[in-house]
């Protein structure tokens, strides 16, 4: 049993040597190996403030390098798991060795190295858990993680420092294990003290880490580095770092305002090209370049700095300030979708203007109006979506207060249902004549409130659209063919009934030949088109060709005959010339005819003057 045990025994002591010899030259890495140093230095009494100041910044500038050479190789650190477990296996079996043996000073000694040990261990896993935090996290969460790593790396090691072997270090024992185990517990505080610096080091550096991280994802990392490590940096950084700047972030900025301009140049390079290319729009190219041009420019602006402030912030976004841009991304694009849809409608309305089918202008008006409408309020959703607003409330609430809003806007909704009234009824159009409720003028446009009259005196005249719709119209420009022309011809009573009756037939059929006048004789191209509706096609065309000429009663002072008959043209102009011509050719008539105009008159007899 004693001779298994030996052998046992002889074999761990082997692999421990073996272990030792391959690895006293490494027993820490050479990070830890320069910072024991720089402890132990500054541990000594007779150090100077001059020694302290360049020991310090000695120290910042090896755990600067540190920093950067784990963020240029985060990956290879993180995947560095097993660090120290060979030697902590091998110093545990040592232990277990010694305490049976009861040899205290080994004892004493391996177990102040384990410790050492598992602290760097838990130093690493730390350092390893912050890298690995910085993969799928936002600034704020980052900073969360950091922190929580640092408070757990905090409570582990207190585990450790339940011992305190600093009464060890005033003994004096003629035994090299025990030498050893002083040299240990120096380093096992030492690398303490080393763990709070770093974890200082990495507070103060938390914003550089998550910088540096961002430079790794854009494969920039060793760029950045080497632009940090010339003598440019070094003088310039320490100023601007005042500033929240460094030189990195100055020529990040440029680069990326470089390269916006040099996006916006093509994207609006690619617009033109495809607008003057587009037959359809090449003749109105102008005017959509124009459009574009003003909120492409702005939209651009407002994306570099944003950018800008990403880059200043240590591509950090605030969560307000991120909304605020948003929120001017919406209201650009809102309005770049609302010019570009009035453009390309005013392109199609000129469009539609060679179409020989006739569509009517307020149709198109209206709609482009309730388009735009459409544009605002979805520019307002989006708006406030990108504000926070819970949109479900919001549309809920528009179901609440729907009541009321229609009874505050119960005028407005009845005029705009009245517009879709008039739009639909085709009862008269932009540019017609028409009379309703005493008020006479052309219609200059149906609104969606109101629909505008400019009068003959040229005075402007408002009426609502609900009123319109309930109330009789007269449309004078609903007709095609036949603007009626009515008067009464009185004729003396002197006249002989032969005359009378010449000159009726006379006017006639001078009316019935004359080339402005309409008869049934008169041709006229009805539409093909057919109709769902039984209705008289002349009637709902607007198309009168009645001629009359008849002796038409004897009044008190004149006999008179009846001229009823339509003009072929609807045009006033036209119509007052034809009825002057028509006027004319009458007094002609009765002229040929030894007809007078009667004229209201009243004859007196006197009855004892006859009786005389």
């Amino acid at each position: 049993m004693l001779k298994e045990f030996n052998i046992k025994k002889f074999f761990i002591v082997f692999i421990f040597l073996l272990t030792s010899v391959f690895s006293a030259e490494v027993k820490y890495d050479s990070f830890i190996t320069k910072q024991i140093e720089h402890i132990e230095k500054l541990n000594k009494k007779n150090i100077s403030q001059s020694e302290i100041t360049s020991i310090l910044k000695e120290q910042k500038h090896n755990y600067t390098n540190a920093l950067e050479s784990i963020m240029s190789n985060k990956q290879s650190y993180i995947d560095e798991t097993k660090l120290y477990d060979t030697k902590i296996f091998a110093l545990e079996k040592m232990i277990k060795i010694n305490t049976r043996a009861d040899d205290t000073d080994a004892v004493l000694r391996d177990e102040v190295q384990v410790k050492s040990y598992k602290v760097l261990q838990n130093q690493n896993t730390m350092i390893r858990n912050i890298l690995q935090s910085l993969n799928d996290s936002n600034n704020p969460t980052f900073i969360k993680k950091f922190n929580e790593y640092i408070a757990q790396n905090k409570i582990e090691n207190e585990l450790f420092t339940k011992v305190d072997y600093r009464d060890f270090l005033a003994l004096q024992k003629n035994s090299q294990a025990f030498e050893q185990a002083q040299q240990n517990i120096h380093e096992f505080y030492a690398i303490l003290d080393i763990n709070v610096d770093l974890i200082n080091f990495l507070s103060i550096s938390e914003q550089k880490i998550y910088r540096l991280n961002k430079y790794s994802k854009y494969n920039l990392i060793n760029t950045v580095l080497f632009i940090n490590s010339t003598r440019l940096s070094s003088i310039v950084n320490p100023v601007l770092e005042d500033y929240g700047l460094n030189v990195v972030k100055l020529l990040s900025i440029l680069c990326l305002t470089t390269l916006i301009f040099l996006i916006k140049k093509v994207l609006y390079y690619i617009f033109e090209k495809n607008i003057r290319s587009n037959e359809s729009s090449r003749k109105y190219s102008k005017d959509i370049l124009n459009v574009m041009k003003k909120p492409l420019g702005k939209l651009m602006f407002l994306i570099n700095i944003n950018m800008i402030f990403y880059v200043y912030n240590d591509f950090n976004s605030v969560e307000l300030i991120a909304k605020a841009f948003n929120m001017m991304y919406a209201v650009i694009l809102t309005y770049v979708l609302y010019r570009i849809i009035n453009v390309v409608a005013k392109i199609k309305i000129h469009e539609l203007e060679n179409i020989n089918e006739k569509i009517k202008n307020d149709v198109i008006n209206v709609g482009i109006k309730i388009l735009n409408f459409i544009i605002l309020i979805l520019g307002i959703l989006v708006v406030l979506h990108l504000a926070g607003a819970n949109l479900t409330a919001v549309l809920s609430g528009l179901g609440l207060g729907g009541f009321a809003v229609a009874l505050a806007a119960k005028d407005s909704l009845a005029n705009f249902f009245g517009t879709l009234s008039i739009l639909f009824s085709d009862v008269f159009s932009q540019g017609d004549w028409i009379v309703v409720d005493n008020k006479e003028g052309v219609v200059i446009e149906i609104g969606t409130r109101v629909t505008t009259l400019r009068t003959f005196d040229n005075a402007l005249i408002a009426i609502p659209n609900a009123i319109l719709a309930n109330q009789g119209v007269k449309n004078w420009n609903k007709r095609n063919l036949g603007r009626r022309i009515k008067m009464k011809l009185g004729v003396t009573y002197g006249a002989s009934s032969e005359n009378i009756k010449n000159a009726v037939n006379e006017i006639r059929l001078m009316l019935d030949i004359h080339e402005d006048i309409a008869t049934e004789n008169t041709a006229y191209n009805y539409s093909n088109k057919k109709s769902s509706k039984l209705v008289s096609k002349a009637d709902a065309l607007g198309i009168k060709k009645t001629l009359l000429v008849y002796l038409d009663e004897f009044s008190d002072s004149s006999i008179n005959i009846l001229v009823y008959c339509f003009t072929k043209s609807t045009k006033w102009q036209k119509w007052l010339e034809t009825k002057e011509d028509v006027m004319y050719k009458i007094m002609e008539i009765f002229e040929r005819n030894n007809l007078e105009f009667a004229f209201p008159s009243l004859s007196i007899y006197n009855e004892k003057e006859k009786e005389t």
